[in-house]
Order: structure tokens, then C-alpha cells, then sequence
């Protein structure tokens, strides 16, 4: 550190970075019109230096976190920094340069004090539609490429000083299929870069620029020793680990996840190239994605949890071959790309359980993200509802999975009473699946259950889920987690349906959505009386289960 820069400087510079971005997701939220960002928190905060470079951001989703960075990159390319004037913004949708799927918009803002440029304030937000084939636009089969998936918005200055551009605007909107909330959550993305902007503005005046810019570069260049420092821990060598996604459609063929982990002295590379090929079908992982993940898992079961920043970054490498599913030639499909996120961390959690198995975890229960459309005619409006089920964690060696909690990303349940009056929808039940968690010394977290009944004249269901075909597995001598299973009760016959298959729905109709359970951990039969009795006394397990696995009741 410079004899000049006290660490109690550094410490405020570095905790005023933090605040601002958490500051700028609660704009976000507070104004956006949404139902998928005001209480699903389906969106992320960064800020930039001048040059670029990352320098703090909320804890949000890893999704969006971890592509921001080269968002920034392609932003930059196309706007230098000496292009931006006061009040201008760029967005851009587009799933190679972005996120990985168009429902994701990221608006630039540049940070001026006075003439001089000090930074960008960044943002993202999963907006609810953006056209294409499906409402929600996260349609998986039936689309053969991206240009049947939404407007694609590549860079451009959609705001100057400080208002939207109105032509473009009207472009964006009339190709989606509810103008008004998507119009509505970008004002709150330009509300939050407004709030984030001006905040930098003040960190500024108030500890004066060369401490700001020396504080950042002492911060970036700490953030880098210590992750390779914690990146250390994971012994030499190279680690590696296979399991598939059911598939890309109902009758297509499953989907190879295949990865190897290798670190080498606080550097770790992971690399997807022996995964199967990009499909004709919206859920490739573009590049940026798949690194977003990547880099998540690695620091997570590393124990390596600093904030993130360009410091960070470095030390963990992505590696997939061009064409492979986790690094797709554009335009390969990827709206319901989500769904990949929990395969990606599973993947790496499996490998890396061989070096670090204290660290490890058992497989999640795979989270739901289904999108149903049509015409409500009571409110006489089109309609998206964007949906989340969330269930349980894998089990760890000294820990139960815990139970509905967002898996890899920052996501919210959204409460059922704003689906309702949102939409025309009935949720009939909402519970936990008794029996559905993998048993082990710790147990896996249950699955999650959600009947949903139809009650406007046609509408259309998009799903996006998985594990319908391959067990959730367990660690270390743990029992695989249930599979899911996704039904429609029509007039009280059931009928299956695949996980991710695109279904006409009609008034009265039932979808029945039962995630999988998660992985245990562990040998059942060294699972404590007490712990059983719990379980038991909390509806986890039944008495059948109690006595037939775990040998109590």
C-alpha cells in the first residue's frame, strides 16, 4: 500500500463502492413494474471505473454478475469512453454479447463529475417478454434459432440526456408482448444508474479522485492475491465429473455435461469441451454464461467468497470448444438458458468433491421457471406470468440441504397472492414433497409442489425445469434426490408432461409442478434418531420412510 493511502480511506472507499451497488438494486426493485424484478429480484448492480475495469457489485445474481465484465467489453468497443456525454445510456439484450438469453437488458450509464469522466454505473434486468415465439420468451422447443426468440437489441444510446430515445423505444415495445411492464422496468433500470452515477459523483468529492483511483487499484490488486491465495487450497491436479440434462424437448436426446477441473497454484481451469454440441433448440449456455457460473462454482467450493471485482476474476479460466453447448455459434437458441445454471455448479461441485469433499455438496433440487400467457378476459389484457419454484440444497458432509431456497442465484419466491391478481390463475397448492429429499447421514432438501389452475378461456405454458429423467445425485455414500415430474389435469385426467415442452392450455385446466429432491450426504443409516424424529415431526419424511430407510419412527 502506498505510504499516501491509510487503510481506513481504503475502507470506506471500498464499502462506499459496496453500498452503492446494493443502493441501485434497491431503486431497481422499488420502481420497477414487474412482478419477475419487484419480487422476484431477477436482476443485478455493478459499477466501473473509467477504464472499464469492475470494481464492486450487489449481491445479486451470478448470471448477470458474472457477465457484466465483458458487457462492459462490448460496450466499450462500440462506444469509447470519450463518446459518452452526461446523460446517455446504452443498452443491449443481445445473448452473445449479454447474459446469454434476450430477456436480459443491460443499460450503461456513464458516472460524470462535471466534464470528467469517473466511471459507469451497469445494471441488468430479466425483463418478462421481449416477443419470439412463446410468452416469456424462454421458449426451448420449437425455436431453431435466435432470431425466432425476441427482439434482439444490440449496443445502442437508447437514453440521452437523461430521457429515452422515443423511436427506438417504440421499436423495442412494439415487439413485446407487454409494453407497458417492460417500459416500466426499464425506467427503473434508468432510475438505478441515475442513483448509482450520482453516488460515485459524491464518493468523489467527498474523498477527493487520487484517493478513489489509488483505493481502487489497491483494492483490485488485494481481491487478486487473496483469491489466488484461497485458490491454493484446492490441491494440484485435474478433476473431473459427467451428468446430463433430460434433454432439449420432449423425444430429443439428453444433453452431456462433461467437465474437467483443473487447478495448478491458485489457478483453476475449468473446461466444458467434452460436453455434447449445441442443439437446435432455445438452452445453449453462450460463453459469457457459462464463465458467469464457472466462476461462481469455483469460488463458492472453494470457500474463495470475496466480493467480485476484476481482481477476482483472473484467477479462474473457461474453457469450452466453439460449437459445444457451453459456448454456442451465434444463432444458436438459448431463452430458457436458465435452466442450465444448477447443471453447471452441479458439475464442477461433483468434480471438485474429489478434492475438497468438506466443501462438496450433493446435487440441488432443480429449480422451475415456467411462463404462462395468454388473454385475460376479466381484466381484459394480456398477460405473462413469470413463475419461480425453488426447493431444496444438496446435502453437505456436516449439514441437511436447507429447504425452498434460491439455488445458485439470487432470485425471490413471488408470493401467491401477487400471482393472482396479476394474473388468471389459481394456485391450488403450494407445499413440500414428503419422501423427496436423497437420504443420508444428511439429508437432501425436499422438492417442492405447486398445482396451478387456469382460469381465463386459452392460454400457453412454457416449461422450464429438468431432472425429469436423471436422479439428483447424493455425495458420499448419500441417496439420489426424487425425480420431478410435471403433470396436466384436464376434466381429472392426468397427463405427463416433459420438462421443457410448450402446452396449449384451456379454462379449468390443472398444472401440477413437483421439483425433484435434492442429493443427500453420508450413509442413511448413521443419520441420528433425533434428526429422523424431526424430519418425521416436520412432514419431510413419512413414518413409512422413517422405518424402511433410516430404520426408526
Amino acid at each position: 500500500m502506498s505510504a499516501r493511502l491509510d487503510p481506513i480511506s481504503v475502507s470506506v472507499v471500498w464499502n462506499s463502492l459496496l453500498s452503492i451497488s446494493e443502493e441501485m438494486g434497491s431503486t431497481l426493485r422499488r420502481t420497477a413494474y414487474s412482478e419477475a424484478v419487484r419480487e422476484g429480484d431477477d436482476f443485478s448492480t455493478g459499477l466501473f471505473d473509467r477504464r472499464g475495469r469492475l470494481i464492486a457489485q450487489g449481491n445479486y445474481s451470478p448470471g448477470h454478475l458474472g457477465a457484466m465484465p465483458y458487457v462492459m467489453e462490448h460496450v466499450l468497443q462500440r462506444y469509447p469512453a470519450d463518446s459518452f456525454v452526461p446523460g446517455d445510456s446504452v443498452v443491449l439484450n443481445d445473448s452473445y454479447l449479454g447474459s446469454g438469453h434476450l430477456p436480459d437488458f443491460f443499460m450503461v450509464t456513464p458516472a460524470f463529475r462535471g466534464a470528467d469522466l469517473i466511471g459507469f454505473a451497469v445494471n441488468v434486468a430479466h425483463h418478462v417478454d421481449v416477443g419470439g415465439a412463446g410468452p416469456g420468451s424462454q421458449v426451448v422447443q420449437g425455436v431453431t434459432d435466435a432470431y425466432q426468440e425476441g427482439i434482439r437489441v444490440l449496443p445502442v444510446k437508447l437514453v440521452r440526456g437523461g430521457e429515452f430515445e422515443p423511436d427506438l423505444l417504440q421499436l423495442i415495445l412494439g415487439n413485446v408482448r407487454i409494453p407497458a411492464k417492460v417500459q416500466g422496468d426499464l425506467r427503473a433500470q434508468r432510475n438505478a444508474n441515475f442513483v448509482g452515477a450520482n453516488r460515485l459523483c459524491k464518493l468523489y468529492e467527498d474523498m477527493g479522485e487520487a484517493t478513489v483511483e489509488a483505493s481502487i487499484d489497491e483494492i483490485l490488486a488485494r481481491s487478486e492475491a487473496q483469491m489466488r491465495k484461497l485458490l491454493c487450497a484446492i490441491p494440484n491436479g485435474t478433476y473431473s465429473f459427467e451428468d446430463s440434462l433430460d434433454d432439449y424437448g420432449t423425444g430429443t436426446a439428453p444433453i452431456r455435461v462433461a467437465v474437467d477441473v483443473t487447478a495448478q497454484d491458485g489457478t483453476v481451469t475449468v473446461d466444458f469441451s467434452r460436453s455434447s454440441d449445441q442443439v437446435a433448440a432455445g438452452i445453449n449456455s453462450y460463453i459469457n454464461y457459462t464463465r458467469a457460473y464457472v466462476g461462481f462454482a469455483v469460488r463458492t467450493i472453494a470457500g474463495a467468497l470475496l466480493p467480485q471485482n476484476a481482481g477476482t476474476i483472473g484467477a479462474v479460466k473457461v474453457q469450452a470448444r466453439e460449437g459445444c453447448f457451453f459456448n454456442p455459434v451465434h444463432p444458436a437458441p438459448s431463452g430458457g438458458r436458465a435452466t442450465v445454471q444448477i447443471r453447471i455448479y452441479e458439475a464442477i461441485a461433483g468434480a471438485m468433491a474429489q478434492a475438497l469433499p468438506k466443501r462438496a455438496m450433493a446435487a440441488f433440487s432443480h429449480w422451475s421457471n415456467p411462463n404462462i400467457g395468454g388473454f385475460d378476459e376479466t381484466r381484459q389484457r394480456r398477460f405473462v406470468m413469470y413463475d419461480l419454484l425453488l426447493g431444496g440444497y444438496g446435502a453437505r458432509f456436516d449439514s441437511d440441504g436447507t429447504e425452498a431456497l434460491s439455488p445458485v442465484f439470487s432470485c425471490s419466491n413471488i408470493p401467491v397472492e401477487v400471482h393472482e391478481m396479476n394474473n388468471p390463475v389459481l394456485v391450488r397448492k403450494f407445499a413440500f414433497i414428503p419422501d423427496s429429499g436423497g437420504a443420508g447421514e444428511f439429508r437432501g432438501g425436499t422438492g417442492i409442489c405447486k398445482e396451478l389452475e387456469i382460469l381465463c378461456g386459452e392460454a400457453t405454458l412454457s416449461l422450464l425445469g429438468d431432472r425429469h429423467a436423471f436422479e439428483p445425485f447424493g455425495i458420499h455414500g448419500g441417496q439420489p434426490g426424487s425425480l420431478a415430474r410435471t403433470t396436466l389435469v384436464r376434466q381429472g385426467e392426468e397427463r405427463p408432461l416433459g420438462s421443457k415442452q410448450v402446452v396449449s392450455l384451456q379454462r379449468g385446466d390443472i398444472v401440477r409442478l413437483e421439483l425433484n429432491g435434492a442429493g443427500g450426504c453420508g450413509d442413511p443409516a448413521k443419520r441420528s434418531p433425533k434428526a429422523v424424529a424431526d424430519d418425521l415431526a416436520d412432514g419431510f419424511i413419512t413414518e413409512q420412510a422413517a422405518k424402511s430407510v433410516y430404520g426408526g419412527g
